[in-house]
């Protein structure tokens, strides 16, 4: 069985962050942890009560109602991830994740020395494996003595940026839960969706509620990425509350308290006042617009990506354009991300930082970098009603197309005369 293997440049000991939005924070929430500076007392591990009341409202609000005590608060998602894999995996277990997956979850199951098995997705999304490449997965790895415990997926998904459907994400519950497995969902992008009239997402925990633990990055859609702070939402079961109690020893043992203040605004924002709601609303109106324009640019030079459905990224697999890259000295994916890093001026991370094999040619490309170069022209772009017409965005988008356009150009010198 084949596990996740260092990368021929050496090992991946960090993934990129989660793809910002670029944009100035929001005054409102400014003045709440502004508010809160002062205090020198620490959150409680695991969150204040205040803190776990508004995580619940948010919860409740989507379909998946719960109480204080299913829920823990912690400074960023990587850190309740850690948390339940050790509570859950730690002693033994073994972890389960899509191909490509979050940068962020092999490494902490790595770090509590335990295996990590990629399971491979189907072509129309990623972020949930194709329930029988897991079912031959969960079968291979007990063949060689392993035991599966625990599967990571994510309905919106970072890389992909797709959203799985709900037929899709039903198999896979079913499938890994009548193999005893226990199911943790990152549903850090939920709030991101591009359209959402014409996306349905389903959380896997409404249909396992006592199989599934749910863990939301508030950098997703209502904090900046530099505040950190992540609820988690577990079963109201006996197991529930057993992993919920391991969960608050993990965080206690590690100091992993939310500060105050980031406290305070995390609050305010998951009670969803107007201000925050027209923010993210207006934020996820301009990233899907940019995303579309960055996606059209990418896939008229051959090269392959899904639409883009959620997030602020795109995935790109630059395949089809390996001849003309090979000629430019890339031959992986750590050879491609130096080459449009260099040339985009951007990161561009590339696949083998999401589990992705190193040998294939595939990048995230963020859109937040294409907003512009300062907080007076990001803000602009928000407030505008045609962001694509402004000139920073117009000479960003051009400076994408300008690299792909010349990597086509190159492939088509390539092709043989007909």
């Amino acid at each position: 069985m084949r596990r996740t293997d260092p990368e021929g440049h050496g090992p991946v000991r960090y993934g990129p962050p989660l793809p910002a939005d670029g944009l100035p924070v929001l005054p409102e929430l400014s003045a709440v942890l502004a508010a809160a500076a002062h205090r020198a007392d620490a959150q409680p591990v695991g969150g204040a009560p205040a803190l776990l009341e508004a995580a619940c409202g948010y919860w409740t609000r989507r379909g998946l109602p719960c109480v204080p005590e299913q829920m823990a608060a912690g400074p960023g998602a990587p850190a309740l991830l850690l948390a339940v894999t050790a509570a859950l995996a730690g002693d033994g277990g073994d972890v389960l994740v899509p191909r490509p997956c979050a940068a962020w979850w092999a490494p902490y199951a790595r770090l509590l020395g335990r295996p990590v098995f990629h399971v491979p997705t189907p072509a129309e999304s990623g972020g949930v494996p194709d329930p029988y490449a897991l079912l031959e997965t969960i079968r291979r790895v007990r063949a060689e003595g392993g035991d599966p415990r625990l599967l990571v997926l994510s309905v919106a998904d970072d890389p992909t940026a797709t959203v799985s459907p709900p037929e899709l994400l039903h198999e896979t519950v079913e499938a890994a839960t009548a193999e005893g497995l226990h199911l943790v969902s990152d549903e850090t992008w939920r709030d991101t969706l591009h359209a959402p009239q014409a996306a349905v997402l389903l959380s896997p925990a409404e249909m396992r509620p006592d199989r599934v633990t749910v863990v939301t990055d508030l950098a997703g859609a209502l904090l900046p990425p530099g505040w950190p702070a992540a609820v988690a939402r577990f079963p109201a079961t006996d197991d529930g509350r057993r992993l919920h109690a391991r969960v608050l020893d993990v965080l206690t043992a590690l100091g992993a308290r939310i500060a105050v203040p980031v406290a305070a605004a995390a609050g305010y924002a998951l009670d969803e006042p107007p201000p925050v709601t027209e923010r993210r609303d207006a934020t996820v109106r301009l990233h899907a617009r940019v995303a579309a324009a960055a996606h059209t640019a990418v896939v008229a030079t051959g090269a392959l990506a899904r639409p883009p459905q959620a997030g602020r990224h795109l995935y790109a697999d630059l395949g089809p354009l390996r001849e003309p890259l090979a000629a430019q000295g890339v031959g992986d994916a750590q050879e491609l991300e130096d080459f449009l890093t260099d040339r985009l001026g951007m990161p561009a991370p590339g696949g083998h930082r999401f589990g992705d094999d190193l040998g294939a040619l595939r990048v995230r490309l963020a859109t937040g970098p294409l907003l512009g170069g300062t907080d007076e022209e990001r803000t602009e772009c928000l407030t505008s009603p045609a962001p694509l017409e402004l000139p920073q965005v117009q000479r960003a988008l051009m400076s994408l197309r300008s690299v792909f356009d010349d990597l086509r150009d190159d492939a088509q010198r390539w092709e043989p005369p007909r």
